[in-house]
C-alpha cells in the first residue's frame, strides 16, 4: 500500500483524549446511577421474560400436543393449522389496529430497538400470544426485545428518573439483552446482539469488522490445518470437550462458501416476499392479515399430506424441529426435507409481513436444513454443513454476522465449527448486502401511502421516544 492510500493516522492526543472522555464518562453520577439501574432492572425484566416465554410454551404445548392427544391423534391431522393461524390472523389483525404500537414491529423488517415503551406493551403482548402459540413460523425474540426495553422504561418512569434521550437508549437495551438471555440461556449473546442491532458504530462498525471476522476463520483454518499437517504444537488456550466433531477440511470450506452465497440469495428472497407481504397487509390489517396467516396454515396443510410428517414441522418457530433434526438427521429423507425447506420458507415470508415475533429461529432451522440436505455432497459433512448453513441463513436474515456465529456455537454446544460458521456469515451478510434492497415496509399501524414515521431518535435529540426504525439502522 502506497502511503496515499494509506489510512490517515489519528492526530496527536487523540487516544488520550478519547481515553479522557471514557473516563469522565466512568465518573459521572448521572451513568452510575444508569449502571446501577440496569444491574436491578435485570431481575424484574428477567423473571417477566421467564414467565413470557413459560407462557407462550404451555400454551404451544396445549394447542398442539395436548389437545390433539385429548382427540385421539398421536401428531396433529393436517387441517389443524388451518383454524388455529386463521384465528390467530384475526386477533393479529385486531391488536395491530386496535392497540398503540400495533403489537410491535413488522418481522420483515429485521431486529431493531426501535419503537420501546410502556405503553406498547400490552399490544405486544397479545400480538405475541396471538401468533407464536398458535402457528406463526415466527420466534419470540422480537417480543422479547420490546417487552425487556419497555419493562425498563416503565420502571425507569415509575421511580421518575430524569427522562434524556442517552439515558433511554441505555436502559431500553440494557432491558431487551436482560430478556434476550432468558430465550437464548446466555447472557454474552444478548449483549452481542443488542450491539449489533443497535447499530454501535454506525457502517463503520461492519467495515471494521467483516475484514477481521474473515480474517480471524481463514486464520483459524490455515493454522489448526498446518499444525495437524507438521505434528507440531504451539499451545493454546482451550479445553477438550467429550464430543465427536469431524476435522474441516478443503471440501468443508468449499462447499460452506458455496453453500452462503445460494442460501443467503434464497433468504434475500424470502425477505422480499416478506415485506411485499407486508405491504398488503397494511392495506387492511385484519382481513389481509388473517389471508397472510392462512396461506400459511396452508403450507403446513400441503407438507403434512405430501410427506406424512407433522405441520407443526412448518407452523412453529422450528426450535423444537431444529432439536430433532440435529438429533437424528439421517431420519429425514431427502423428500421430507425438500418438502419441509419449500413449506417453511413460503410460510415464513408470509408470517414475516402480518403476524408478530422474530426471525432467528426460523432461519436457523432453514439453514441446518440445507446442511443436512446438502451433506452427502463429496467432502462435506452433516455437522459442518448445518453450522455453515445456519450461519449463513442468519447471517442473511438478520444482518448480524458476529451474533450469527455466536448463536451456532451456541446451537452445537461447541466451537468446532467456528471456522466455517465464520466464512458463511461473512459470505452470506456481503452476499445480502450487494444484492438489490427489496420495497421498503410500511410503518407498523399506519396504511399505506400515509407519511411514515420520523426517524429513530439519536442520543443527540431531545429525548423523545424512538419510532420504529430499521434493523441495525440500515434501511434496506
Amino acid at each position: 500500500m502506497t502511503r496515499s492510500d494509506a489510512t490517515p493516522a489519528p492526530a496527536a492526543g487523540t487516544q488520550p483524549e478519547e481515553a479522557d472522555r471514557l473516563r469522565s464518562l466512568l465518573r459521572d453520577p448521572a451513568y452510575q446511577r444508569t449502571l446501577a439501574f440496569s444491574a436491578v432492572v435485570g431481575v424484574p425484566v428477567s423473571l417477566a421474560a421467564f414467565w413470557f416465554l413459560a407462557g407462550l410454551h404451555e400454551l404451544e404445548h396445549l394447542l398442539w400436543v395436548g389437545l390433539p392427544a385429548d382427540l385421539g391423534w398421536s401428531t396433529p391431522p393436517w387441517w389443524w393449522p388451518l383454524p388455529l393461524l386463521a384465528v390467530s390472523g384475526l386477533l393479529v389483525g385486531l391488536v395491530v389496529s386496535r392497540t398503540r404500537g400495533a403489537g410491535g414491529h413488522i418481522p420483515a423488517s429485521g431486529l431493531h430497538t426501535g419503537g420501546m415503551s410502556p405503553a406498547a406493551l400490552p399490544g405486544v403482548v397479545l400480538a405475541a400470544a396471538a401468533s407464536l402459540p398458535l402457528g406463526a413460523t415466527l420466534g419470540p425474540e422480537a417480543p422479547l426485545i420490546a417487552l425487556g426495553g419497555g419493562l425498563a422504561l416503565f420502571f425507569r418512569d415509575l421511580i421518575r428518573t430524569p427522562v434524556t434521550a442517552q439515558g433511554t437508549a441505555l436502559v431500553g437495551a440494557a432491558g431487551a439483552a436482560a430478556a434476550l438471555s432468558a430465550i437464548f440461556g446466555n447472557p454474552l449473546i444478548g449483549a452481542v446482539i443488542l450491539i449489533e442491532v443497535a447499530g454501535v458504530g454506525g457502517p463503520q462498525l461492519f467495515a471494521v469488522m467483516l475484514p477481521a471476522l474473515l480474517s480471524s476463520g481463514i486464520g483459524s483454518l490455515v493454522f489448526t490445518g498446518f499444525g495437524r499437517w507438521t505434528g507440531l504444537s504451539t499451545g493454546s488456550l482451550s479445553m477438550t470437550v467429550g464430543v465427536p466433531f469431524p476435522r474441516l477440511d478443503a471440501g468443508d470450506v468449499l462447499w460452506s462458501v458455496l453453500m452462503a452465497v445460494a442460501l443467503a440469495t434464497a433468504v434475500h428472497l424470502v425477505l422480499s416476499m416478506g415485506r411485499r407481504a407486508a405491504v398488503f397487509v397494511a392495506g387492511g390489517p385484519v382481513l389481509h392479515t388473517a389471508l397472510c396467516a392462512l396461506g400459511a396454515s396452508a403450507c403446513a396443510a400441503v407438507y403434512t399430506l405430501a410427506v406424512g410428517r407433522s405441520p407443526a414441522d412448518v407452523a412453529s418457530s422450528g426450535e423444537a424441529v431444529l432439536q430433532r433434526l440435529a438429533a437424528d438427521p439421517h431420519a429425514w429423507g431427502v423428500g421430507a426435507l425438500v418438502a419441509v425447506l419449500l413449506c417453511k420458507a413460503v410460510a415464513y415470508a408470509l408470517c414475516l409481513g402480518s403476524l408478530r415475533g422474530g426471525p432467528v429461529f426460523p432461519s436457523l432451522f432453514l439453514g441446518a436444513a440445507v446442511g443436512v440436505l446438502l451433506a452427502p455432497l463429496p467432502g462435506l459433512g452433516v455437522v459442518p454443513g448445518m453450522a455453515a448453513g445456519m450461519a449463513a441463513a442468519t447471517a442473511a436474515a438478520l444482518r448480524l454476522p458476529v451474533s450469527s456465529v455466536l448463536l451456532v456455537v451456541l446451537v452445537l454446544g461447541s466451537g468446532a465449527m467456528i471456522p466455517v460458521a465464520i466464512l458463511a456469515a461473512v459470505v452470506g451478510f456481503v452476499t445480502v448486502e450487494l444484492l438489490p434492497p427489496g420495497r421498503a415496509v410500511p410503518p407498523v399501524g399506519r396504511p399505506a401511502g400515509l407519511p411514515a414515521a420520523r426517524p429513530a431518535a439519536t442520543w443527540e435529540d431531545d429525548g423523545a421516544e424512538p419510532e420504529p426504525g430499521p434493523a441495525s439502522g440500515r434501511p434496506r
